[in-house]
């Protein structure tokens, strides 16, 4: 199964969660660590839905990225900035 994770960049490490598996999350300090950690974290929740019985969701959530001016600035420049 392919599950979208969200990763955020905080002030001093990574975090990631699965929109379709409630309480999945895993924090590092890399991003590269928290995309592995991600991985292993969803093996684990899934293997305990399974044990208490719980069906395991089929993934139904997806992310884009959206480009937008950023107020104040014209032109290119504003896209450069946004992304």
């Amino acid at each position: 199964m392919k599950y979208t994770v969200i990763i955020e960049k905080g002030p001093t490490s990574y975090g990631a969660y699965i929109p379709d598996l409630p309480g999945c999350v895993a924090v590092a300090e890399t991003r590269e660590e928290v995309v592995s950690l991600v991985q292993e974290a969803i093996i684990f929740h899934m293997e305990g839905m399974v044990e208490d019985g719980e069906t395991v969701p089929e993934p139904t959530s997806t992310a884009i990225e959206v480009d937008v001016p950023v107020p104040g600035v014209s032109g290119e420049a504003a896209m450069d900035t946004a992304r």
